[in-house]
C-alpha cells in the first residue's frame, strides 16, 4: 500500500517536471481543439480515452509510443495527459487490465527519454 501511494506521487512528480520543463506549468491536461479542427493528436486523444475506459491500457499505450511525434509539443501534452489518468486509476481497475503504477512510472520514463530528457530521472533507474 505504501509502495502505491510512493511510486503514484513520484509520478505525479515525474508529470509536474516535465510540465514545467516544456510548458512553465505544475499541471497540464491534453484540451481538444475545436471539433471542425481537430488535429492527428486530437483523434489520437479521443481514441486513448476510449481504450482507457475499456480497460485496453496496454493497447492504448502502444498506440501512444506507435503515434509519437518528439517534434511536435501537443504530444508531449498528450503524453503528459495519458500518463496522470492512468495515475489517478485506482488500483483494483489497474490491476483488473493487466497494468500497474511500476508500468507506468515506466513508461513516463520512456517516453521523457523519447524527448530528451532521459538524464532528468535519475532515481528510477
Amino acid at each position: 500500500m505504501y509502495e502505491q501511494d510512493y511510486i503514484m506521487r513520484l509520478i505525479k512528480e515525474m508529470i509536474k517536471f516535465i510540465a514545467k520543463i516544456f510548458f512553465h506549468k505544475d499541471e497540464i491536461s491534453y484540451e481538444l481543439s475545436n471539433e471542425d479542427e481537430y488535429s492527428q493528436t486530437d483523434y489520437l486523444y479521443k481514441e486513448l480515452l476510449v481504450l482507457i475506459e475499456l480497460g485496453k491500457i496496454n493497447e492504448a499505450e502502444n498506440l501512444l509510443f506507435e503515434k509519437l511525434d518528439e517534434n511536435n509539443n501537443k504530444y508531449i501534452e498528450l503524453v503528459l495527459d495519458f500518463y496522470n489518468r492512468l495515475n489517478n486509476l485506482d488500483d483494483d481497475f489497474l490491476e483488473e487490465n493487466n497494468f500497474s503504477r511500476e508500468e507506468i512510472a515506466e513508461g513516463l520514463k520512456d517516453m521523457a527519454k523519447e524527448f530528451g530528457l532521459q538524464n532528468n530521472f535519475p532515481f528510477l533507474e
